[in-house]
């Protein structure tokens, strides 16, 4: 299996969309609809025109992971969009690790300075991911102004890259 991490346009929307949509509504039961997530009909101008970006990880050309950074501020970031393929998670491919380390470099290349993430309750294991990577819970009330908000995150966290 050869794992392969690329960024990906809108001519990647309809894989995006099943990939992301089947490990939220159908794995953890969380009622979200496209309509929730106009951004995955419009990767090209919602994540890479403001100066962000949206990879896809593919093994054996299959979409099977992605991770997304919404730049909203000169120098900070919001990560979205982190999602791994149930069966291809885990340490043998380490896929959610090297989409953050390609996310993280390209941060760094591009002078963001603070990243930013919201999650949700049920989701423990991405949150035990984020703390291993030296992530820091905070409270809602401590994100920044124009931290790009979703309505069905509740729990929070910071990374500062300098």
């Amino acid at each position: 299996m050869k794992l392969e991490i690329q960024p990906i346009g809108n001519s990647y929307s309809e894989q995006a969309i099943d990939l992301i949509l089947t490990i939220q509504q159908k794995e953890f039961n969380i009622p979200i609809t496209i309509e929730d997530q106009p951004d995955l009909l419009q990767i090209e101008s919602f994540y890479m025109e403001a100066g962000g970006n949206f990879w896809g990880a593919f093994v054996d050309n299959q979409l099977v992971g992605s991770i997304a950074l919404v730049k909203f501020d000169e120098r900070a970031g919001a990560i979205r969009k982190m999602f791994v393929k149930k069966e291809f998670r885990g340490k043998e491919l380490n896929i959610a690790q090297k989409l953050l380390e390609v996310l993280i470099s390209f941060c760094r290349e591009n002078r963001i300075d603070d990243l930013y993430l919201g999650t949700i309750t049920v989701l423990k294991a991405a949150q035990r991911f984020y703390e291993r990577n030296e992530f820091v819970k905070i409270e809602k009330s401590n994100l920044p102004v124009k931290f790009p908000l979703m309505s069905a995150d509740d729990v929070f966290y910071h990374l500062n890259l300098d």
